[in-house]
């Protein structure tokens, strides 16, 4: 995954146009730089699958 499909991806999540997004174990270390460049960065929470691949979805409220 490029940088950019990352963001168009995050944005996609971000706007609800998708419900969640799933990452790869491969982009997963991509996938995190991009993100926690985001200022509502707190707003995604990741959920860890079997295999290292990584389920996320958006928040209303940042988690703590």
């Amino acid at each position: 995954m490029s940088e950019e499909e990352i963001r168009q991806e995050i944005n996609r999540l971000r706007n609800r146009e998708i419900e969640e997004l799933f990452v790869s174990r491969e982009d997963f270390m991509d996938f995190r730089k991009v993100l926690i460049a985001e200022e509502d960065f707190k707003h995604f929470k990741g959920i860890a699958l079997r295999g290292g691949n990584v389920r996320y979805i958006y928040l209303d409220e940042p988690e703590i």
